[in-house]
């Protein structure tokens, strides 16, 4: 079981900033890969950010060039910078870990317990 904390979300105006840090009770350079989504209110959750173990990084189109994904192996953490954020981006941010275990050959997925973001216009 990996648990996982968020942290850093906030309220903030249209064109600012914010660093969401997810911090994780297991090594996370064991885990697959790791990533942040977002759910807003009457949407499902959408992917924002992944990071696999080996480091390559993939993103909501929404969100290229404003968000970057990186991880701190040391510090068992997962960050995601968010730059000119937009009245679309307010959501419950949530961070995700996959584990593949080679005994069962699956993967598991778990979730924080997530971050609000609101931004205002």
């Amino acid at each position: 079981q990996v648990q996982l904390v968020e942290s850093g979300g906030d309220l903030v105006q249209a064109g600012g900033s914010l660093r969401l840090s997810c911090a994780a009770s297991e090594i996370i350079f064991r885990l697959t890969a790791m990533g942040w989504y977002r759910q807003a209110p009457g949407h499902q959750r959408e992917l924002v950010g992944r990071i696999s173990s080996s480091g390559n990084t993939n993103y909501a189109d929404s969100v290229k060039g404003r968000f970057t994904i990186s991880r701190d192996n040391t510090e068992n953490r997962v960050y995601l910078q968010m730059n000119s954020l937009k009245p679309e981006d307010t959501a419950v941010y949530y961070c995700n870990a996959e584990k593949f275990d080679d005994l069962l050959q699956r993967t598991y997925y778990y979730w924080g317990q997530g971050t609000q973001v609101t931004v205002s216009s």
